[in-house]
Order: structure tokens, then C-alpha cells, then sequence
């Protein structure tokens, strides 16, 4: 009876984590709240969000301002990554204007949707709207050049319904503001090539995936090989770096499952 009760509840932890790993969700990128009048924008969708992200080619993404102004999006790109993510990336039409909020909209723009266009606020502890206020600036602080990445080290965490596994790179000299990384990983055996916009986390940028999704995937062994392209929110962008190499992560991490 013991061992029938542990494996009911190991069942309802696993069938758990899966659901948890099968739904959807949306990011929505600058993150700062307060963009220049030529800011671009990202939005990425996760699982089953990812039908809204590739509905944009045939749709019209907008900015309304308090005053009920239009600002339409145009659709630069639409990036999958290797693991239930997929993101496009917009820029405006035309100039935004100085001190002013905008919202976030879609054309044909459904219930769930609408539901699913808010960001968590950590000093009101609530979700709100989507939304962005603009300075008085026509662009956002340009970034140095001395900004570089370097390969740091892997880390793969085992988990009941899959790994998390990264290569993490350092930034040196990273600004306090926002900054996107233009991610391009190649696996050299086969040479496939992904893309995807990652950012930056304090002074460290993680390749790969979480236990759920992510942008790139590895193999339990092999070279890959990656080269990143820093820019500002307005898309602004540094050179982009030489090609870096590194092992799968895989490649020496202990499995505790013994595979």
C-alpha cells in the first residue's frame, strides 16, 4: 500500500510539471518601461502561444497611445527557437511621440490574447497592461565598444520532466540598460543554424534551454559554435564578435538517471 501511495504521488508531480510545460505564455521586450521614440520591440510566445507569434505575418501589431493615436508595427522577422519558442521582431512605421504611454494591440485580437498582453509589475505586485512611455529622446544610449563576451562555463540540471542546460557566457562591461544579444548558434557537425534575440541578465547571457523551452538545444555530445551581435533597444548594434566554440554541455555532465 506504501509503495502504491509514493507512486500515485510521483504520477501527480510528473503529470504536473508536464502541464505546467505544455501551456503558454507571452514575453513582451523592452523591458524597461521607458523607451526612446525609435524603440524597437520583441514578442516572443512559448508553447501554444507560438500560434499567435506566427499569425503576425498576416496581421497588424500597433501601438495606441492615451490619446487613442495609432502606431503600426512593421514585421522585421520571425525567429523559432529549438525548443516551444518563437518570437517576432517589430519596429514602428514611423516616429513616436515624446511623453507619451502606449499600449500594445493586435488586429482581430482575441479573448485569450487579451488576457495573455500583461506584464508583472514588481513594486505594484500585480499584472497590467502591456505598455511603454516614451522620453524626449530620439534614441537610447549607444553602446560602448568595449563591451565583449566570453565563454564562461556549462551548466546542466537534471529535472523530473527534463534538463536545463546552458553555455553561459560573461559580459564585461555590461551598461545598466537594457541590451539584446542577436544570438546566432551553429552546430558544427551538421552546421544548423539558429537565431534568436536573447537578454542579457546582470553580467552573464545563458545559451540553450530550460527544463521547458528555450532557443537552442544540444546534442549529449558535439561542438557548437556561436557569434552574437549586441544592440541597444532601438537596434543600434555593436560589430558583431567572432565566432566562439564550445563543448555540448552535455558532454560532461553527470546524468543522475544513469543515461
Amino acid at each position: 500500500m506504501k509503495k502504491i501511495i509514493i507512486l500515485l504521488l510521483l504520477s501527480l508531480s510528473f503529470n504536473s510539471a508536464i502541464a505546467d510545460c505544455t501551456s503558454n505564455g507571452m514575453y513582451f521586450f523592452p523591458e524597461t518601461r521607458e523607451i526612446s521614440l525609435n524603440s524597437m520591440f520583441i514578442i516572443q510566445g512559448y508553447a501554444f502561444s507560438q500560434k499567435t507569434i506566427n499569425s503576425f505575418k498576416e496581421r497588424t501589431i500597433y501601438l495606441e497611445s492615451e490619446h487613442g493615436e495609432l502606431i503600426e508595427l512593421h514585421l522585421q522577422d520571425i525567429l523559432k527557437g529549438q525548443m516551444q519558442l518563437t518570437q517576432a521582431i517589430f519596429c514602428p512605421v514611423s516616429e513616436l511621440k515624446p511623453n507619451t504611454t502606449y499600449v500594445l494591440k493586435y488586429t482581430d485580437q482575441t479573448n485569450s490574447e487579451g488576457a495573455e498582453m500583461s506584464k508583472y509589475n514588481r513594486k505594484k505586485k500585480k499584472r497590467e497592461k502591456v505598455y511603454w512611455t516614451t522620453t524626449g529622446d530620439t534614441s537610447s544610449t549607444p553602446l560602448h565598444s568595449n563591451l565583449t563576451l566570453e565563454f564562461k562555463n556549462s551548466e546542466v540540471a537534471y529535472y523530473g520532466c527534463g534538463p536545463s542546460a546552458h553555455a553561459v557566457f560573461k559580459i564585461k562591461h555590461m551598461p545598466e540598460s537594457e541590451v539584446w544579444f542577436k544570438t546566432e548558434v551553429v552546430e558544427v557537425s551538421t552546421n544548423t543554424s539558429t537565431t534568436f534575440y536573447l537578454i542579457g541578465r546582470e553580467d552573464q547571457l545563458y545559451i540553450g534551454h530550460g527544463m521547458c523551452s528555450g532557443a537552442f538545444r544540444f546534442n549529449g555530445k558535439g561542438k557548437y559554435k556561436v557569434r552574437f551581435t549586441p544592440m541597444n533597444i532601438d537596434g543600434k548594434s555593436l560589430t558583431t564578435t567572432a565566432w566562439k566554440t564550445f563543448e555540448s554541455p552535455f558532454a560532461t555532465a553527470k546524468n543522475p538517471y544513469g543515461n
